[in-house]
């Protein structure tokens, strides 16, 4: 018999879960990948102990029509749709403090930049940020929100990063200079997978997308990963740190 999950692992499954929705309108449901996510979404529902919810789901989700112009086919998409952000919105309300106003719906920058803000505001040393495709605005937009004397490293890709990246660094250390420490790294190209905030060297949160699209393209999701999990990553972005090259 398996383990009810806790709230903040059902909250984040359910945030990845809206992140990952195939093409429900058309026929991204009716391949294997997209009928592997019906059944992670009929599960994940179900977890949420809501029996009306867990069976709604699941008979509207039979009742897909392969035919995207099929009279009721549009209703099913949407009733799924709300049925899966009220199951998040439940499973937040579970969820501890530090680990809820985690999921970012597509066209609400602010709500990605105060996301971003909350986690940055726990650091009480330093902050290390990792998107291969970073661009100046990880800097004007993100990295801004830290406090003063926490110390800021990037970790980027060489091969990928934006061009906005290289005036926006050089700007910062004019005008913040040791006030707001920052250090801009490349790593080896393409050799970054990940976009990760990890604040003083041990709590890492995991982001679904670059900070250059955050919010604006698609929803995405904000989540702090757990201990085992989160050793892991330090201790391998710190090899990726070590080796990297200082940014041009």
């Amino acid at each position: 018999m398996t383990m009810p999950l806790s709230g903040e692992a059902l909250y984040a499954q359910l945030g990845q879960l809206i992140v990952d929705m195939p093409d429900l309108r058309n026929h991204g449901w009716n391949t294997p990948a997209g009928q592997r996510w019906l059944g992670r979404a009929i599960a994940l529902v179900g977890e949420t102990g809501n029996i009306v919810d867990a069976t709604a789901f699941k008979v509207t989700a039979q009742g897909l029509s392969t035919n995207p112009y099929q009279p009721g086919h549009d209703t099913a998409v949407q009733r799924m749709t709300s049925i899966l952000y009220h199951a998040l919105a439940v499973a937040e309300l579970r969820a501890p403090a530090a680990a809820q106003n985690g999921f970012i719906p597509v066209g609400e920058p602010f709500t990605a930049l105060t996301a971003v803000a909350g986690v940055m505001a726990e650091a009480t040393d330093s902050i290390l940020l990792v998107d291969p495709y970073a661009d100046g605005n990880l800097l004007t937009e993100y990295a801004v929100q830290a406090a003063e004397q926490i110390t800021i490293r990037v970790l980027t890709d060489s091969h990928s990063c934006k061009p906005g990246l290289a005036p926006a660094t050089q700007a910062w250390v004019e005008q913040y200079g040791e006030r707001r420490p920052l250090e801009v790294r490349q790593a080896q190209a393409r050799s970054l997978h990940d976009r990760l905030i990890i604040v003083d060297g041990r709590a890492v949160w995991n982001l679904g997308q670059s900070f250059n699209a955050l919010g604006t393209r698609s929803p995405t999701a904000l989540v702090r990963v757990n201990e085992e999990t989160a050793q892991l990553k330090v201790q391998a972005y710190d090899q990726f740190w070590t080796s990297a090259t200082p940014l041009a």
